[in-house]
């Protein structure tokens, strides 16, 4: 297949394979005509092309990522694979974090993704002092030098126990609304975690900022900081949009009692991003066999009506291995770890039209107006999308074929050390 030559003009995609709740049709796959004018989907046809049945999808959005820790591997490995092992080695890297690494490394994550087809990114940013005034900076940046491809959002991140209403992370929280980002943070059981979150949810609310918490990221059943989040998301009527990323716990508590904590998330208006690729690298690790994939009840949730998405999480770095900011690879890995086959058909909006209504993005489909951002196959049915990494995939932005060449590893040679 090679569609990449495609006339001038308005063109008519036609025999194409695309979800049938896209069209706001019923049922799962089903085939059609897609029309292209001016960069975006019409209704009028225009020179056809015959597709073959090539599957069709919205390009992606990847809501949850590292790129500030992205591919420090070769100079920062895990030693044991470990969640501590991961956070230990990141912090001591963060020596190496200046403006000129952030940008090589940050930049290099963003030709990939653009590559295989994402066109907005939620990413989360280190912010310990004094890595919030070097990092902000830059992502700006960034942003603008990137906004005709990939449309960008930052979220703070610190752990819980460093958090107080009258310290460092004031000023942080002070960028966060300078640069219009995400007010985030780790939450795990610390003894006045309810305290910490109802300063953090002032703070918010004093800066016109959304909520953004990696949560119970743990295989331990006692962490439950999920529900205290709901509760307190209730409790304060906090009404700005709260997302919840990993609650790998739930996945190993008691069943009534984790189903009650959904119920809380739903009532609470919470939306859920899951990390399977990650938390599969991370958790339940040992020396023997790992017997838990550390997912969370990602079916569950869908059917109180939570939003869920997933998404990448970190790239090459102590916290994941691997990865290239492929969302094919994460919709591909979701679907055999989360058993996302043999479900509900439309579990692909998981990948890029409810993590933009989460983030706020512009929505994206496959509707006329809707622009011709689209990410082209060469699988007709989803058997043959998730049998091969489609490394031959056409990614089309306002319905031009971009060049798809993915940056080489020797471009970050120059910021690592033996």
């Amino acid at each position: 297949m090679d569609f990449r030559a495609l006339p001038s003009g308005s063109v008519t995609l036609s025999n194409v394979t695309v979800p049938a709740h896209l069209l706001g049709q019923t049922g799962d796959l089903i085939t059609t005509d897609l029309h292209i004018s001016d960069g975006k989907l019409t209704g009028t046809p225009g020179t056809i092309v015959d597709m073959a049945r090539a599957m069709v999808l919205p390009c992606f959005t990847d809501m949850h990522t590292h790129l500030d820790k992205g591919h420090i591997w070769p100079r920062a490995a895990n030693p044991d694979g470990s969640f501590m092992g991961a956070l230990n080695t990141v912090r001591a890297d963060h020596a190496n974090w200046n403006a000129d690494d952030l940008r090589a490394r940050m930049t290099f994550s963003l030709k990939c993704a653009y590559a295989h087809g994402t066109r907005a990114i939620r990413t989360h940013l280190d912010s310990i002092p004094p890595q919030p005034d070097i990092s902000w900076p830059v992502f700006d940046e960034i942003r603008a030098d990137w906004a005709d491809r990939i449309d960008l959002q930052a979220v703070c991140l610190i752990g819980c126990d460093g958090f107080s209403e009258d310290g460092d992370f004031a000023h942080t929280a002070d960028l966060v609304a300078q640069y219009g980002g995400v007010l985030g943070m780790v939450t795990y059981p610390v003894p006045d975690l309810k305290d910490r979150l109802l300063g953090f949810f002032r703070m918010a609310t004093a800066r016109g900022l959304a909520a953004d918490f990696h949560v119970d990221e743990t295989m331990d059943a006692s962490s439950e900081t999920l529900r205290m989040i709901a509760e307190t998301v209730i409790e304060t009527g906090f009404d700005a949009p709260v997302t919840v990323g990993h609650c790998c716990s739930l996945s190993t508590q008691d069943e009534a009692r984790a189903f009650g904590t959904l119920d809380l998330v739903a009532k609470a208006g919470i939306s859920v991003v899951s990390l399977p690729m990650c938390n599969l690298y991370l958790q339940d690790r040992g020396p023997g066999t790992p017997r838990r994939r550390g997912v969370t009840l990602v079916h569950e949730m869908k059917a109180r009506g939570i939003p869920v998405s997933f998404a990448s999480d970190n790239t090459r770095d102590p916290f994941y291995a691997y990865g290239d900011l492929d969302m094919l690879e994460v919709m591909r890995q979701a679907t055999r770890i989360a058993h996302l086959d043999h479900s509900r058909p439309d579990w692909c909006d998981a990948f890029a039209a409810t993590p933009a209504a989460t983030c706020g993005f512009a929505a994206q489909g496959l509707r006329a107006g809707d622009p011709a951002d689209l990410v082209i196959f060469n699988a007709r049915d989803w058997t043959e999308l998730y049998a091969r990494p489609q490394t031959d995939r056409i990614v089309l932005r306002k319905g031009a074929a971009i060049d798809r060449r993915l940056p080489d590893y020797s471009e970050l040679d120059h910021l690592m050390r033996p």
